[in-house]
């Protein structure tokens, strides 16, 4: 068989040859790191026998395949410690997931923490043990027989839902078998650092009429110090929760009262106040027309968009004057009838119009995050109506404002190329054209891209952009999207040069994604301590003794005269004291005064970081703080 390398290297081996021996043709290194392999596209364990000609990879450490291989193995030996501890339990699904593991267990024994310990310590005997993992399959029936033998019942379940002539696999690990489609590491050896994080309550299958189980989530790593990292960024990650700084900094907050339903308060507002301008004026540059559509529109204009079919769960229903009607999970079938007011000529293309839509989507509560996943958000909509000449070029600007909005807040990002999905409702032709046109604009460019086959929307691909936080965690927030099918099932149409009806071809995009989400994202992002110009107080004003309380008010209101967001500080607290505080809030700037200060008409500058700035006049400081304000340092 010829398997063919990632430099284009073609490699003649016999049928049958394991990923492993080819490994080791190439360097023994190169053996020693791998987790498995690949060949065309599909992971495979290192001692799988080949039969077939193909694109061939080694995956190590450094790659996803390699990873999720390495932790869907640890899930394995999770599973095996948990059987030997509570030989009672049931054992549901067990996958990799980024950055860890987990597996669904049913167990009349609660996992506390003490117990979590208990089986970190019995999987790493296992591990010391470098147990084997041997594949084994067997037919339907007897894989059925063998799942009720053992009593496993939600195994049975997995196996019922496979077609009726499936040979079904399975990895035996010393005394412990389960059912499974691999791939795995060769043995248990390689997992040299494991750690249980946590355990919570899952429903089968996501169902909340089936059986509770206990998800036991766990990461493992090759070496220890790479645990350690990894924990050491979960512990950072909790410091910056956003939901704990918005409670602390008073931004933003939840109430059982709405669950899902996120309340801003006036220090928020200030904060989502500046991104929204900041956006217009990104807008009103870009020659984008705002609009705003209704909150509540009838159903029979979800069954004409197509949304009906893939959104009615997540969508809130209602009755009015007989009628059936929907509170929007979108904005787009909005926008079509926006579109639809009046006659627009070729001469209108493109059309660029945006709108802040607010949005409900119907979570189940156990999804529910801060602003991470809500049911009520802000989308920074934008829907542009173009010829087919102009779509490449439309494309090109909205990347363009897109990289401009990730560069200010210092994000880096990647992008992902989603293909239409099965379910796709268009033609094959519109298929292919409107994936090959992403395509081109994003190879003309030069931007690498990560093909993700049939995660498209129903309507069409896209583009999504993948932002990067400081602690490597990265967001999908940006989007576009390529659409043929609305214009067609709205009947939209401009007047051509030729005096006729054409249909034209659309783009759905947004750059925050969701604005409470990207708040979430920012505060988290810089641990609430924003850029001066999204701050919600630019200066508080700390007056030492009583006699300084009146220059101290002075300072102020020229500050806000000027438009700056400043507040005093006039408790009878110690110096020292009032700047930790202003520091805990984050407040970017502290302006301290005493006799001396107030005597010559001056003030003491201080930033949050503690660094003294000096005695300067209250003219300097100002200029200084609106040079960082206007350019949105």
């Amino acid at each position: 068989m010829k398997l063919t390398l990632k430099d284009g290297t073609i490699i003649e081996k016999p049928q049958g040859t394991t990923p492993f021996e080819v490994a080791q043709g190439i360097s023994e290194g190169l053996a020693r790191m791998a987790m498995a392999a690949s060949l065309n596209g599909k992971t495979i364990s290192l001692f799988e026998p080949m039969e077939e000609d193909g694109d061939f990879a080694v995956l190590t450490w450094d790659s996803e395949g390699g990873q999720n291989t390495f932790r869907h193995t640890s899930s394995h030996v999770l599973a095996a410690a948990v059987k030997r501890l509570f030989p009672e339990a049931k054992f549901a699904i067990g996958p990799a997931i980024k950055d860890g593991f987990y597996y669904d267990i049913d167990c009349p024994t609660s996992f506390t923490a003490d117990l979590l310990e208990k089986i970190e310590d019995e999987m790493r005997k296992i591990v010391k043990e470098d147990v084997k993992l041997e594949r084994f399959t067997l037919p339907r029936t007897e894989a059925l027989a063998w799942a009720q033998e053992q009593g496993e019942v939600y195994k049975v379940e997995l196996i019922n839902d496979l077609p009726e002539d499936a040979v079904i696999s399975f990895y035996k690990m010393g005394d412990f078998t389960d059912l499974c489609a691999g791939p795995h590491l060769a043995g248990t050896g390689k997992i040299k650092a494991i750690k249980l994080t946590n355990s919570t309550g899952a429903y089968w299958r996501g169902d909340s009429s089936r059986p509770m189980l206990q998800r036991i989530y766990g990461t493992s790593f090759p070496k220890k110090a790479e645990l350690e990292a990894h924990l050491e960024r979960l512990e950072e990650a909790k410091r910056r929760d956003h939901r704990k700084i918005g409670r602390e900094l008073d931004l933003f907050g939840f109430s059982e009262e709405g669950p899902g339903f996120p309340f801003f308060y006036p220090k928020g507002m200030i904060l989502r106040g500046e991104l929204e301008r900041y956006w217009e004026q990104l807008h009103r540059k870009a020659g984008y027309d705002e609009i705003k559509t209704p909150l509540i529109l009838s159903s029979n204009l979800w069954h004409q968009s197509g949304h009906w079919d893939h959104y009615k769960d997540n969508m809130y229903v209602t009755d009015i004057d007989e009628g059936e009607f929907a509170i929007k999970p979108m904005n787009c079938p909005g926008a079509m009838l926006a579109f639809q007011r009046r006659m627009w000529s070729y001469k209108d293309m493109p059309l660029r119009v945006a709108e802040r839509g607010v949005v409900h989507r119907h979570e189940l509560s156990g999804a529910l995050h801060g602003l991470f996943r809500v049911r009520c958000f802000t989308q920074d909509d934008a829907h542009i109506f173009m010829t087919d000449e102009q779509v490449e070029s439309e494309i090109d600007r909205v990347i363009d404002l897109i990289d401009e909005v990730y560069t200010k807040f210092g994000f880096k990002y990647f992008v992902e190329l989603s293909t239409c999905p099965e379910k796709f409702i268009g033609s094959d032709e519109v298929r292919y054209n409107s994936e090959s046109t992403l395509k081109r604009v994003l190879e003309k460019r030069g931007m690498d891209y990560i093909l993700n086959e049939g995660d498209g929307a129903f309507y069409g691909p896209k583009i999504d952009f993948h932002l990067e936080d400081c602690l490597g965690r990265t967001w999908q927030c940006g989007t576009i999207q390529l659409d043929y099918q609305m214009p067609e099932r709205f009947d939209l149409f401009y007047i051509g040069a030729d005096g006729e009806r054409h249909r034209p071809i659309m783009i759905h995009r947004v750059v925050y994604g969701s604005i409470e989400r990207f708040i979430g994202i920012l505060t988290e992002h810089y641990a609430g301590a924003f850029p001066a110009w999204l701050a919600p107080v630019h200066v508080k004003v700390l007056p030492i003794t009583d006699r300084t309380a009146g220059y101290a008010d002075e300072v102020t209101a020229v500050l806000e005269g000027k438009g700056f967001r400043a507040e005093v500080d006039h408790r009878s607290e110690k110096l020292g004291y009032k700047i930790r505080e202003a520091q805990m809030q984050k407040v970017p700037y502290m302006i301290v005064v005493g006799d001396k200060e107030a005597a010559e008409g001056l003030v003491a500058v201080r930033n949050r970081s503690g660094e003294d700035l000096g005695t300067m006049p209250i003219a300097d400081f100002m200029e200084k703080l609106s040079g960082e304000i206007e350019l949105r340092a």
